[in-house]
Order: structure tokens, then C-alpha cells, then sequence
């Protein structure tokens, strides 16, 4: 008898702002990243976008390792790292129900709603006016 498409991997999604990511989680024999077809390294240049994306790892332990497949798009790369990391922190639940209160701790279960304001018609920005004068 086959096995269940739905046993082989999780699937989640995560959010930030305008960016969304999609993350698979299948179990392997080491943990191996790989976001939109390439390695986590050269998908995400600097070590804190690296660190933020992949922080929900590091602050549960885990017995058994991951191969993490992402799909993001949308929003700037800041945006994309935190939507990483909050789909894999909603996978690692999925996974084990007891990583919960760890995770929620810390705040990776929050979908950070903070976005850029609407520009308002007669404005420069958003809330900046333009001057008043007098005559």
C-alpha cells in the first residue's frame, strides 16, 4: 500500500509583510536548505539574514533532521528571511506539537503585520501634508 502524499513532507506558509514563503519539510538524514533552487548561503548573502531565516532551528533541539524546501517571493530579502523563518517554525509545530511554547516564546508564530502605509490622496507620503502658505 502507497503512503499518503500528505506523510512524506509538511507543508506550511509564512508571512511578513508583502513577502510569503511556502516550506516543506521532509525528513532526511541531515538537514539540508535549499530556497528557490539554491543553497541557503547564496540565496541569503549576509549571516543575520541566514541566522533569522533558519532561528527557529536553533532554538528548539530536534532529533531528527530536515530537508527544508522554500518557495518565497514577494517583499525585500529582510521581509522574505522573517517569512522563512515563521512558516519553519509553523512546520516544526505540525511536526511536534511540544515545540509549541518554545517557539511562541520567542515570537516566531506571530505573523508580524507591521507594513507600509497607504499613500492618502492631497499628502506627500502617507501622513506628511504638503506645506500650508498663507497667500
Amino acid at each position: 500500500m502507497a503512503t499518503k502524499k500528505e506523510d512524506m513532507y509538511i507543508e506550511t506558509v509564512g508571512r511578513r509583510k508583502t513577502a510569503i514563503a511556502r516550506v516543506r519539510l521532509t525528513p532526511s538524514t541531515r538537514t539540508v536548505v535549499t530556497i528557490n533552487e539554491k543553497d541557503v548561503n547564496d540565496y541569503f548573502p549576509t549571516a543575520q539574514l541566514r541566522m533569522t531565516a533558519l532561528e527557529a532551528f536553533l532554538k528548539v533541539t530536534l532529533p531528527t533532521q530536515f530537508a527544508v524546501t522554500v518557495r518565497v517571493s514577494g517583499g525585500g530579502i529582510a521581509g522574505q528571511a522573517t517569512s522563512v523563518r515563521h512558516a519553519i517554525s509553523r512546520a516544526l509545530i505540525e511536526h511536534d506539537i511540544s515545540l509549541r511554547g518554545a517557539l511562541k516564546k520567542e515570537g516566531f508564530l506571530k505573523r508580524d503585520p507591521r507594513a507600509k502605509e497607504r499613500r492618502k490622496a492631497g499628502f506627500v507620503k502617507a501622513r506628511k501634508r504638503k506645506q500650508w502658505s498663507k497667500r
